[in-house]
Parts: C-alpha cells; sequence; structure tokens
C-alpha cells in the first residue's frame, strides 16, 4: 500500500471495525487462530521478553515488544479501570510493525479494538487444547469491554450454546445481552446473580475482570471436575482473579512463564510451580488436557507475541480490502545523511536529483 518515500500504511480504528464488518467477525477470529498457532508454533524464531510496565494509583501503562528475523513489534496499552468514569476506555492500544533488516515503519496501527480480537482468539487456541470437546456452556464473568469478543469467539468457533453472564455493575451485563442477542439468536443468555451461579453447570469458565485487585472471582469450592479455566483479568502484578487455591489441583498453561510469573494467577505461586507454555501443546512437546475430569488453567495475561501475528494479519488483510491509508511519518530527504535539509527552503528545479537510496517506497 506505501508507495512514496516517507509514509507508511495507517489501520484506524474505523478503518479495523470496517475489516471486522467486510470479513464477518468469525471468520476473521478463525483466520486469527490459525495465524497464532502458526506463529506459536515457530516458538524459538522470537526474540522474546517481559513487557516493561509503569504503575500508577489508577492503573498501568505497558510496552509489549518482540522480533524474529523479518519484523519487530511492539504495543503500548494501558489499563485503568476508572476510565468509563471520565467517559474514555478503560483500554486503549496502538502499535507498530517494522522491517528487521533496515529498522523502517510500515505499520503503524489502531490496537485496541485490535487487542481485543487477538485475546479472544488467543483464548480459542488455548481452549482447543485445553476444553473437553463437549464444552457446550460457558460462564462469563465481566462483562465489560472484551466480553463479547469472548463470547462470540467461544460460540463461533467452538460451539458453545449456553452462556452465563454475570457483572458486579448490571449494566454491564445488559449492554452485553443487548449486543449479542444480535448477533446470536440461537445461542441461550442466562443472566446470573453472582460469579458462584454462573460457574454452576460450566464446562468452560472465562473470566474478565477490570479492577487492579488480588480478587477471588472464582473460589475453589466452585470449580468441578473437568472445568476449564479461561482466566484472562489477572495481567499485571497485584492483579488476580482465581483462588490460589485452585492452581495446585489444576494443570496451569500460560503464554511465557517469566511475564506470567510475575503477573498472572501463578504471581503467587512458588518459583518452582509447575507450568506448561502453549507452544509445547501446539508442537506436541507437551500434553494438553490428558482426561475428561481434568482441571485445566490457562493463565493468560497477553503477551507480545499475539500482537505481532495480530498486526500482520490485520495488515494483510486490510491491504487485501484496501482500507490502509498512507501517513507522513518518515522524513522524504534528497540526502539521507542530510536531516536539516528539512528545515531549509525547498529545493529549486536545477537541484540534484534525490539519490537512488529513496526514489523506492519503504518495501513491506
Amino acid at each position: 500500500m506505501t508507495t512514496h518515500p516517507g509514509q507508511v500504511d495507517f489501520l484506524s480504528t474505523d478503518a479495523a471495525a470496517a475489516l471486522v464488518q467486510r470479513v464477518g467477525l468469525t471468520e476473521l477470529l478463525r483466520g486469527l487462530v490459525s495465524a497464532l498457532e502458526q506463529d506459536f508454533s515457530r516458538w524459538e524464531d522470537f526474540d522474546k521478553t517481559a513487557r516493561l510496565a509503569q504503575h500508577t494509583p489508577d492503573g498501568v501503562m505497558e510496552l509489549m515488544p518482540v522480533a524474529d528475523a523479518s519484523h519487530f513489534a511492539f504495543k503500548y496499552v494501558n489499563g485503568h479501570p476508572k476510565n468509563p468514569q471520565l467517559g474514555i476506555p478503560s483500554i486503549m492500544a496502538f502499535g507498530a510493525l517494522m522491517r528487521a533488516d533496515t529498522g523502517a515503519p510500515i505499520l503503524l496501527s489502531e490496537l485496541t479494538l485490535t487487542t481485543a480480537l487477538r485475546t479472544a482468539a488467543t483464548s480459542v487456541m488455548a481452549a482447543k487444547l485445553l476444553a473437553r470437546r463437549s464444552s457446550r456452556t460457558m460462564a462469563l464473568i465481566g462483562n465489560g469491554s472484551q466480553s463479547e469478543f469472548q463470547a462470540l469467539a467461544f460460540v463461533g468457533l467452538l460451539g458453545i450454546q449456553c452462556l452465563r453472564l454475570f457483572d458486579i455493575d448490571p449494566a454491564a451485563t445488559d449492554k452485553l445481552i443487548h449486543n449479542l442477542r444480535t448477533q446470536i439468536p440461537g445461542v441461550q443468555l442466562q443472566r446470573c446473580k453472582s460469579a458462584a451461579e454462573a460457574v454452576q453447570g460450566a464446562d468452560i469458565v472465562t473470566t474478565v475482570t477490570a479492577d487492579k485487585a488480588n480478587a477471588t472471582i472464582v473460589s475453589r469450592a466452585m470449580v468441578q471436575p473437568g472445568m476449564h479455566l479461561n482466566a484472562v483479568g489477572g495481567d499485571c502484578p497485584g492483579k488476580t482473579e482465581l483462588d490460589a487455591a485452585i492452581l495446585p489441583d489444576a494443570k496451569v498453561f500460560v503464554e511465557f512463564a517469566p511475564q506470567s510469573r510475575i503477573e498472572g494467577e501463578i504471581q503467587h505461586m512458588p518459583e518452582d510451580f509447575a507450568v506448561t507454555e502453549l507452544w509445547q501443546v501446539l508442537r506436541g512437546e507437551q500434553a494438553g488436557r490428558q482426561h475428561e475430569d481434568e482441571i485445566t488453567v490457562f493463565d493468560s495475561v497477553g503477551f507480545a507475541l499475539e500482537d505481532y501475528t495480530a498486526l500482520r494479519y490485520m495488515h494483510a488483510l486490510a491491504r487485501e480490502h484496501q482500507l490502509l491509508q498512507p501517513l507522513a511519518l518518515l522524513p522524504q530527504l534528497r540526502n539521507p545523511k542530510n536531516l536539516f535539509e528539512l528545515l531549509l527552503p525547498p529545493a529549486r528545479p536545477n537541484d540534484p536529483a534525490p539519490t537512488q537510496a529513496h526514489r523506492h517506497a519503504i518495501p513491506a
């Protein structure tokens, strides 16, 4: 899409939303799950690090980098639970994709919508490996911004037929039910009065709460044999959702153990507490669910590789649908060693032509 030196592709929030509408949410998520599986299966190709975080009394701001031999990607994302009271989302994000050989940026993208998409797709990727194949009922605790995406991903890609919903804010559940009724009319939507009620009879329990606290959303007594727990909300130090007593009785899976031990449900467990990284299961190096009565936990904190995958996937799809915009992000220099020329008067007709190095667009 980029055709001029100095320009990069830009994927706006409106363009990302239009892309989802054109492709269809379920089909877009299906493709994203496949892309995630491919990238997680080549785990050793990536230079990985736990994200950098700045914590304040009101929330957290994070930078999430990752790279392979071809591309470098990063995401900026925040988590401020009180933001809706100010009229702004609690989670906002953007990111970029760069060429590894030159360092040149090729994409600047919104990632607020895309983060919700990739988080739901990652949940499905894990559940395909860890939940019982007969799972048809899911408890969804926390009915805020991520909840629709989790619900639609599990209904559309894993065959969930009944959603048991709970949030401490009844208006959040009202919003979720209103949105889902138009999308999945044949699915049972059951409003519950408590987390304990929501978990009753569930095959899968998804927790997506926002409060920055060590909470016990799901207690050990609520968990029955065979359940798969998709714990999404615990994503920074001091923030958890599950009763710690659940973990020793379960088989626990994570994205990137060094990060999960700082931020995930396992942050309160001993350093030698056994966990399995998802890529090991995808490649058949470790087992996922081994029997029907096993309790499995996906301790999902969000990892930069998921954003790398989402950036590349959305970039390619948006290019196909001609939804990218050119953004003049980089200097266009006649002499690439002379940055100061940006401050000089415009070139005259008889000035030397640009060098060969920047007659061409930055390739994708």
